[in-house]
């Protein structure tokens, strides 16, 4: 009997558009959003709305951002945390993983807290409406006038090092000034396993205290008036899959907290950090939000009852986990060349530029043709980017239908650190953003015009003459 090829359709029955069985189903598992489906023109829906559609509206490269998916990985952490945690706890949506006016507000919509890296995410969260009790501004080496807007703005400073812990207190020397709310970052030495670039609990790191300065930091700290020291915080790393490096680190962290009392340090705060992964292909499988915060939960409980210590409150900082699933992009094919008994290559109209991962991280995607999803899936290619790069592959080998030039092809799961690390590589203009929701699309991300490329470039007045 011969087999005959599955359709992207039969396979995203299977693989791609799984059956949700759960009446809570744990987006960072899925690869499309949790809203996707294949509507009666054989065209991918998601959020209600025609992939092939908003296309054709909106132009392409185009991320897509389903709302119905963000927010159910907001209340998946919230709810979990508040059934697994016994005391009082805040999910803060780390938003180095995509911060926009929208996205932000959205998360804020939610009742979570805000992490920001830098002046501009800070400004971006303040613009959409985020409280400041639930803003923590981290970072390894925050530059004074970010200091002095985080002073200023009121929120909370994740100090990073000697250096800044310093500089905040040179800055916040005045006698009538409100003492500065920090927490204090220490690096735990809890290797997972992760991509090197993204391991960032383990000793070498460039990121927080280490161990044998927490004395002389406690010590310090203590002692500075303009300081007031809420709790401490630790990360691991970042896309991982493992749950037992996250429910060792609680009894590391519990402690330190332990230690610092012994310094007069009241600390209320134990910011555990995030790095629960998504599932990016087939054969990714991740622990679902619900295990992630079980694990942690659990294990900071646990740990305060054998370091007889009262319950902090409980920060975690999720963000590829958030809102990587709830995003898919979408190009429009153009040309191929084939090179016979070698490969297939098929170009879209973005690549590197919107999404650096494959080029910087290896990072493996799949991808869809969204105007085809009940055709065989006949052709193992190669999709390039239109980048001047050799490097520049989205995806090395993708199953797909005989395609054409302007067939629409999606790529899944690039809702964390495509929007936010998209460059002008090749002078592109970054693509526009829409947020779905209920058959509804609103433009959230303009696309960038020729204009807005030269808009920061100035000649020099020499060179205007002799044009």
């Amino acid at each position: 009997m011969v087999s005959t090829p599955a359709t992207a359709a039969e396979r995203c029955g299977v693989q791609y558009l799984p059956q949700i069985q759960s009446d809570n189903p744990s987006p960072n598992q899925y690869l499309l959003p949790l809203t996707a489906q294949v509507n009666a023109q054989n065209h991918l829906e998601i959020g209600g709305c025609d992939v092939v559609e908003l296309v054709n509206r909106f132009g392409s490269p185009l991320y897509i951002l389903d709302e119905a998916t963000l927010r159910t990985a907001c209340r998946q952490y919230r709810d979990a945390l508040k059934q697994y945690y016994p005391g009082e706890s805040l999910v803060i949506y780390a938003s180095k993983a995509w911060n926009c006016l929208a996205v932000c507000a959205v998360v804020a919509s939610e009742n979570l807290g805000i992490d920001v890296v830098s002046g501009g995410e800070l400004y971006t969260a303040l613009e959409a409406g985020v409280a400041t009790d639930k803003l923590y501004l981290h970072g390894n080496n925050k530059s004074v006038d970010e200091l002095q807007f985080a002073i200023a703005s009121g929120i909370t400073i994740v100090v990073d090092n000697w250096h800044e812990l310093k500089t905040l207190v040179e800055l916040n020397k005045h006698e009538e000034a409100t003492p500065v709310r920090i927490m204090l970052r220490l690096t735990p030495g809890i290797e997972c396993h992760t991509h090197e670039y993204i391991r960032t609990g383990h000793l070498d790191s460039k990121f927080g205290f280490d161990p044998d300065q927490l004395d002389e930091v406690f010590q310090f700290v203590s002692q500075q008036p303009a300081l007031n020291c809420v709790g401490l915080h630790a990360h691991i790393g970042s896309q991982i899959f493992e749950l037992q490096p996250h429910a060792d680190l609680p009894g590391v962290m519990v402690q330190w907290l332990s230690k610092a009392a012994s310094y007069g340090l009241s600390m209320q705060e134990l910011d555990v950090g995030g790095g629960l992964g998504i599932r990016y292909t087939e054969s990714d499988d991740p622990p679902s939000i619900d295990a992630w915060v079980k694990a942690v939960g659990e294990g900071v409980a646990q740990a305060c009852k054998a370091q007889n210590i009262a319950l902090p409150k409980l920060i975690v900082e999720p963000g590829r986990s958030l809102i990587g699933s709830a995003c898919v992009t979408a190009y429009t094919v153009g040309s191929q060349k084939e090179i016979p008994t070698i490969r297939t290559y098929i170009t879209v109209d973005g690549g590197m530029s919107d999404n650096p991962r494959p080029i910087t991280y290896q990072s493996v995607y799949r991808a869809i043709a969204a105007n085809r999803m009940r055709e065989p899936l006949t052709k193992t290619v190669t999709i390039a980017g239109k980048h001047c790069e050799s490097g520049d592959i989205v995806i090395k080998s993708a199953d797909l239908p005989e395609t054409q030039p302007g067939d629409t092809l999606v790529v899944m799961a690039t809702g964390a650190y495509n929007y936010s690390m998209a460059s002008n590589y090749n002078r592109l203009p970054r693509p526009a953003a829409v947020l779905v929701n209920a058959g509804e699309a609103n433009l959230i991300l303009q696309r960038e015009t020729y204009q807005d490329l030269i808009r920061q470039d100035r000649l020099p007045e020499r060179l205007i003459k002799q044009a």
